[in-house]
């Protein structure tokens, strides 16, 4: 697969973390991010120059653009990659890396082109907040899987059944390399782009982006089991209003909010028994 390399020079490194939002919702699916540059990697027969230059034009920022073939993903990984850590709760390695010592999860993902490694705010504060979920015996929808890695927390966890969906086939063959190297055999994968009419789930765990969230949040609800849990994140602080708008028209209160680098991660609960002045803490 060919891709296609875009690089902006940025100001400064709030700026870059906008930008990683709004170019995943126009279909990018990998970035490196520099003191001043962001490189951002899309499909070739992806990409709008219209809708990123509409992007780009009020910002007063201009890019580059390279067509790049396909690479070797696992060498490049290898050359940038370290280790990244949850305070003891899990560990995020590359397989050539030992084990850290002192965790109580050892999660092994190679990323190739997907997202997901813990190293971006979001995907560390979803796996932050799942070490305060009970996921003993119960059904897990990971929307947005990526390389996999929430979705093999949760069986780690204790999953009894865990669905992990994306649109890119891409990841799917990437998470699936990454559920064979940890061992999982409760994660099923499917190449889907909204939620599936086959729950109920008992938690729903999402990290894509604003737009696709609120797209899908009334199938989330409907999908979910009453007692269940919602996390999501993808989400700047900004979309924090019209996030929780949204959420209490479906019955679903935000009982936990986590802010990391201008980004949230929020923990919504159906049918939670807590009061309007307990939603955020």
């Amino acid at each position: 697969m060919t891709y296609t390399e875009i690089i902006i020079a940025i100001p400064d490194t709030a700026l870059g973390e906008i930008l990683i939002a709004a170019l995943s919702e126009q279909g990018f699916e990998g970035f490196e991010e520099e003191e001043d540059r962001l490189h951002a990697f899309i499909p070739e027969e992806a990409f709008q120059p219209s809708a990123l230059e509409a992007l780009l034009a009020p910002l007063q920022l201009d890019y580059t653009r390279t067509e790049i073939a396909e690479r070797n993903w696992n060498e490049e990984w290898e050359k940038n990659f370290e280790p990244v850590t949850v305070d003891t709760f899990c560990a995020v390695r590359a397989s050539f890396h030992p084990p850290l010592p002192g965790v109580e999860y050892d999660l092994v993902i190679t990323p190739k082109m997907s997202f997901g490694t813990g190293h971006h705010a979001t995907t560390w504060m979803m796996l932050a907040a799942m070490q305060k979920i009970d996921f003993m015996g119960r059904r897990v929808l990971d929307f947005g899987t990526g390389t996999g890695v929430l979705a093999i927390l949760a069986e780690k966890r204790g999953a009894g059944d865990v669905l992990a969906i994306d649109y890119d086939p891409w990841s799917i063959e990437n998470a699936r390399e990454n559920v064979g190297v940890n061992g999982c055999k409760a994660i099923r994968l499917e190449k889907l782009d909204e939620i599936p009419a086959s729950g109920p789930f008992d938690v729903i765990l999402a990290n894509i982006n604003r737009n696709i969230i609120l797209r899908e949040l009334a199938r989330m609800e409907q999908q979910l089991r009453p007692g269940g849990v919602i996390l999501l994140s993808g989400l700047l602080q900004d979309d924090f209003e019209e996030i929780e708008k949204q959420a209490l028209q479906h019955r679903l209160p935000i009982s936990q909010k986590m802010t990391k680098d201008n980004w949230i991660c929020l923990k919504l609960d159906k049918s939670a028994n807590i009061s309007a002045a307990d939603w955020i803490n």
